[in-house]
């Protein structure tokens, strides 16, 4: 069953088979398939590695240039795969975008997923939980549901992502294993979902009830530019301020910054959690903006060189595979 979920192409078509909603997808080996169905989908397109990772490789690709663009990319030697190279062709689901935390077959939380402006996936944060009506929570839980039935999953943690569209929502991946936003379920709900998991595992009963109720929201911290790092500071102020549960930064000064588009241009992320969704919005908003960063652009002849020396965080709070 995991590895079934491990491969893009195949658990769509498990999900296809279970009558799962999902976007229209196909398989491709070669630039000329990558073409051709994206000529039958129709564009835009979302064009990405069958297997992978931290939106590595995940492009929204708006007309033919850009699809020939990243075709090239993906197949054309640039691209390191785990794997032989297959991409999926993907319609681009246009909504707001949830994610659903469940454990065994019960949905713990749903929350929202925000990202930086196309054509690249970069996650920027959500809030746990999601300000959803009854009915669009439910709708969204039986159709997440419907995943581990369709997957043969059920066991420990699922982590499934949706967009809501026209047509409701539809699956656009499901993990399985815990998602990167366990740490703004714990300040949301009281839940540390690490600790359950491993209590599963060793043979222990779980305990997934919900301590409180709050407002969580986590923002990670991208850079607006290429360059070198001067300087960057602010993260004690930010954790200081009442509401914070934690502020972090991942580099130091004389950091090259290189954005690739996907999880590993992340410097830092900030969480916060409050009884209301407006006072939380508020807090995350004064943390971030206590932080602060100067970057010197690189030199042309030095951009090659850098983009080689550049370290991925080792663990953030979230990130769209």
């Amino acid at each position: 069953s995991i590895e079934g979920c491990c491969d893009k192409f195949t658990q769509r078509q498990l999900l296809a088979e279970a009558g799962v909603p999902m976007p229209a997808y196909r398989g491709a080996a070669n630039a000329t398939e990558v073409e051709s169905f994206a000529a039958e989908i129709g564009l835009p397109v979302v064009v990405k590695p069958a297997v992978g990772s931290g939106s590595i490789g995940v492009r929204l690709c708006r007309d033919v240039d850009e699809l020939a663009e990243h075709s090239t990319y993906l197949l054309g030697g640039k691209h390191i795969w785990r794997s032989s190279p297959r991409v999926l062709v993907e319609e681009f689901a246009q909504g707001p975008q949830y994610c659903a935390a469940i454990m065994g077959n019960e949905v713990i939380c749903i929350s929202t997923c925000e990202f930086a402006p196309p054509p690249h996936f970069v996650y920027l944060g959500g809030t746990d939980p999601a300000p959803l009506t009854d009915d669009e929570h439910g709708r969204i839980a039986d159709v997440s549901l419907s995943c581990l039935r369709a997957l043969g999953l059920g066991w420990g943690p699922t982590n499934v992502e949706l967009r809501w569209t026209k047509r409701g929502p539809v699956v656009i991946e499901v993990n399985p294993r815990l998602g990167g936003s366990v740490q703004t379920i714990e300040a949301a709900h009281g839940i540390d979902l690490v600790t359950e998991h491993i209590k599963l595992v060793i043979g222990e009963e779980w305990n997934l009830h919900k301590r409180h109720s709050h407002i969580a929201t986590a923002r990670l911290l991208i850079p607006d530019r290429d360059g070198i790092l001067d300087w960057v500071d602010g993260d004690s102020r930010a954790a200081a301020i009442p509401g914070v549960v934690e502020a972090k930064l991942y580099i130091k000064p004389k950091t090259p910054i290189v954005r690739k588009g996907d999880y590993r241009d992340y410097i830092g992320y900030v969480l916060a959690a409050s009884p209301s969704r407006a006072r939380t919005k508020a807090i995350v908003q004064r943390a971030v903006d206590s932080i602060h960063w100067s970057i010197t652009p690189f030199p042309i002849e030095h951009e090659q060189s850098a983009a080689s020396h550049v370290s991925a965080p080792a663990q953030v709070p979230s990130g769209e595979g």
